[in-house]
């Protein structure tokens, strides 16, 4: 497996140079730039255990006090950490509501 195929069609949460926290599929990759699908901004996160980015990839989110966009068909982003994601992860990230504006 080469680096640009690493975790190609997996669940991710993608930390950017300065567009924030992603979650979704990883569709492609080439060197630090990605295209992730359905992709959600994780404005705000918090660990359901834990307190690291690495935690929430594992045990996924406290829902209230995160907050979760909706998802957007596909993003291109740079990216400076890819963390796939557990079965639990991914389902606490995809069944937290839309955040809306306050």
């Amino acid at each position: 497996m080469s680096l640009d195929t690493f975790a190609i069609g997996k669940k991710v949460i993608i930390r950017t140079y300065s567009a924030g926290v992603w979650f979704g599929t990883l569709d492609q990759k080439s060197g630090n730039e990605i295209i992730l699908k359905d992709a959600r901004r994780m404005w705000r996160w918090w660990a359901a255990e834990g307190i690291s980015l690495s935690a929430v990839a594992v045990h996924g989110i406290k829902h209230k006090e995160s907050r979760i966009a909706g998802a957007v068909g596909s993003v291109w982003l740079e990216a400076i950490e890819i963390l796939p994601v557990t079965d639990a992860a991914e389902k606490s990230i995809t069944e937290a509501k839309d955040a809306k504006a306050e």
